[in-house]
């Protein structure tokens, strides 16, 4: 019988890493969810517009790779991986369930998910796969990452914002110009 890894001591890792992540770190992203059910397709499974619900504000840490850049006869291009590394128990809290194709903006790009790794884990033990009565309350699975290329706006139908503001827009009302209230409050 194991003697340490049980609920008080993932409880107390539990609370160091939130507190760290959260109170002393502060990366923040935007994680835009795909909505499978809102996204039509085609007869093939393909999709030429993808649905997001809105983003959420989620803490994580960032391991950012260079940026790439490539050249071709259409003109220059960048490339980027990042991985996102999040916390299991932040992600629950929101009701969040990272999975291939979601969305994940930061610095004012927008990264794609390519996969998901869920490999860390206190103890060695992830009591939701124990295999006898009497593991199963010791381990705990902490954080997911999730791999990321950057993706391009123009493909995504999004338009980023600029310093956390919205764009002014403008409404034709008989040929004149005016202010619309009901888009800028």
């Amino acid at each position: 019988m194991a003697l340490f890894g049980k609920s008080r001591d993932i409880n107390l890792f539990h609370t160091i890493n939130s507190e760290l992540l959260k109170d002393i770190i502060q990366t923040e992203i935007a994680y835009y969810k795909f909505a499978l059910e809102q996204t039509t397709s085609n007869v093939y499974g393909e999709s030429m517009g993808k649905v997001y619900y809105e983003p959420m504000k989620v803490a994580c840490l960032i391991d950012k790779q260079n940026q790439a850049w490539s050249s071709d006869d259409f003109g220059s291009d960048v490339n980027q991986t990042i991985e996102f590394r999040f916390l299991k128990n932040e992600l629950k809290d929101i009701n969040l369930v990272p999975q291939v194709g979601d969305l994940l903006l930061f610095k004012n790009n927008f990264y794609e998910a390519d996969s998901r790794v869920e490999n860390q884990f206190f103890m060695g033990r992830d009591p939701d796969y124990a295999l006898s009565q009497e593991t199963s309350e010791h381990g705990d699975s902490f954080s997911i990452i999730i791999n990321t290329h950057i993706s391009r706006v123009e493909k995504l139908n999004l338009i980023p914002l600029r310093g956390g503001k919205y764009p002014t827009t403008t409404q034709v009302v008989g040929g004149l110009a005016v202010d619309n209230p009901a888009i800028n409050p």
